[in-house]
């Protein structure tokens, strides 16, 4: 399992509490990030910052003098405070589940009372297109099989025995049989055609790709 060190943005910029919406609309632009830690004079995080934030309280349409308390407003008036945080050594499945449970779109990672770090939604979902291969020249097989021991190293042998490279396997339950699990596999071939024959041949049956002509059995 993956740890969210490997994968955390260590170039993090910070404002703090005293900072001006101005300030962070005009760091957001030139450094073209979307999210800001805020921190006190002890470099401890007590807030964030995120465009959506500034996007809620901030005109569209800009005009000379006449928003200007607006774009002065301290930071911490505006702030989430207290927000949620992660550690380097957190797995990233659990920093995962922590955004989307939360509907948060970033999660400070803190060490020793510093923030060292920023994860957020696009980081998780680049790593997992990384993971699964899917931004590699592949082919996906989704197969569906009865829910029972040994049946994956099964389906891996004709993938041997083609000499396919597997980049990932994901598993699933299947929506439409309980008993059933829907096992996807990334291969780099670009043509599977002879290993879903010999899929088909081992009685697997495989959702996709739904070749023209040939029945799942």
């Amino acid at each position: 399992m993956m740890i969210i060190e490997e994968i955390m943005n260590r170039d993090v910029h910070s404002l703090s509490p005293s900072h001006t919406v101005k300030d962070a609309i005009t760091i957001m632009r030139e450094k073209k990030i979307r999210h800001l830690p805020i921190v006190d004079d002890t470099e401890k995080i007590v807030g964030i910052i995120t465009s959506h934030d500034l996007k809620n309280i901030v005109p569209s349409t800009i005009k000379e003098e006449k928003h200007l308390t607006t774009y002065d407003t301290p930071l911490e008036q505006i702030m989430v405070k207290d927000p949620l945080i992660g550690h380097p050594l957190d797995f990233i499945e659990e920093v995962a589940l922590t955004l989307y449970e939360s509907k948060i779109s970033c999660l400070p990672i803190v060490t020793g009372g510093k923030i060292v770090g920023i994860v957020t939604t696009t980081d998780l979902l680049y790593t997992y297109i990384e993971l699964t291969g899917a931004n590699k020249p592949s082919s996906k097989i989704d197969i569906r099989v009865i829910d029972k021991p040994g049946i994956l190293s099964d389906i891996t042998e004709i993938f041997k025995k083609h000499h396919a490279n597997v980049l990932s396997v994901l598993v699933y339950p299947s929506t439409s049989q309980k008993d059933s699990k829907i096992i996807s596999v990334r291969v780099q071939i670009i043509n599977p055609l002879s290993i879903i024959e010999d899929l088909r041949k081992e009685g697997f049956d495989v959702l996709w790709p739904n070749l023209p002509g040939v029945d799942s059995i």
